[in-house]
């Protein structure tokens, strides 16, 4: 088992680091070069750095993950993908995405997309808070404890 980032927007990469620390889980963090840095990191940090353009991080993570890795992504498109693959997926809520849950979200990801297609206006996500990192810290230190 490995926790694999969708690295771009995710707002929990230093909250799973912690968390593949605390249990001895790597972490696998798939990023743009736009988003390169020479921060040091824990060795069982990894990551992988992919060209510019859309959906490249998502078609790396689908080649890269492994039955049993846990994958940390906002993105329903690339979650119902990675469901295929025998991997568990989360949003950064902790919010499991699963093969209950995924058909309403992906018909709610197009709905939106044919509303800003149509020059409406729709409501964009919520700023990210502390109390949303604690949410998810606690949410998935949970579902780790489970395994044991």
């Amino acid at each position: 088992m490995r926790f694999v980032i969708d690295g771009d927007g995710s707002p929990v990469k230093n909250e799973v680091i912690a968390l593949g620390a605390k249990f001895q889980v790597p972490v696998v963090i798939v990023t743009s070069v736009d988003h390169y840095t020479l921060k040091e990191y824990p060795a069982f940090v990894q990551f992988i750095y992919v060209d510019k353009g859309a959906d490249r991080a998502d078609y790396c993570i689908i080649q890269e993950i492994l039955p049993g890795d846990w994958v940390i992504t906002q993105d329903y498109g690339l979650a119902s993908l990675v469901l295929g693959k025998e991997a568990r997926v989360f949003h950064h809520s902790g919010r499991e995405y699963t093969s209950a849950n995924i058909d309403e979200l992906l018909t709610q990801r197009f709905l939106g997309a044919q509303m800003r297609k149509a020059k409406k206006r729709t409501k964009g996500p919520k700023p990210f808070t502390a109390s949303d990192r604690e949410q998810f810290t606690q949410v998935m230190e949970e579902r780790l404890k489970s395994l044991t």
